[in-house]
């Protein structure tokens, strides 16, 4: 089944909420070898101006693929997982992410096509606190594999 292009320009309700603790941070920058101490240590990251450790930049790609999620799971919109490969991932930052977050995000579906007898799939995630400020926007292109390739 093809992707279904009826699809694009549709937005889902906010997922979440997502709290953000120091514990997420610091795994995650173990596992993309971030060794800034703001990462871990407190006062390392006030020292820097932050309320609390921060998160490296890319950790937002964690609450992106929940939201992802949402589309992905949806069975109308022709979405076979086992045959996607990441394409692109871009990360605009508002602020960054801290321990003590509690945030959403809202999943576009930007657009959704068919293109050499692939599915192309551009979604955007809009994260936001509890005040609705915008914190992260996270985009990302995947290609759903044509049958047989």
């Amino acid at each position: 089944m093809p992707v279904n292009p009826d699809y694009a320009g549709r937005a889902y309700p906010p997922a979440g909420p997502y709290d953000i603790t120091r514990e997420q941070i610091a795994a995650f920058a173990d596992a993309v070898g971030a060794t800034g101490a703001a990462h871990r240590d407190p006062e390392a990251a006030r020292a820097l101006g932050h309320a609390d450790v921060v998160a490296p930049p890319t950790f937002a790609v964690r609450l992106a693929q929940q939201c992802e999620a949402q589309l992905v799971q949806d069975p109308g919109a022709g979405i076979d997982f086992s045959r996607v490969v990441h394409g692109q991932e871009g990360f605009t930052h508002h602020r960054p992410i801290v321990a003590g977050d509690v945030l959403t995000g809202t999943l576009h579906v930007d657009t959704m096509r068919e293109a050499g007898g692939h599915g192309m799939v551009a979604t955007r995630v809009e994260l936001a606190d509890t005040a609705g400020e915008p914190v992260t926007t996270v985009t990302s292109t995947i290609v759903v594999r044509g049958a047989g390739r």
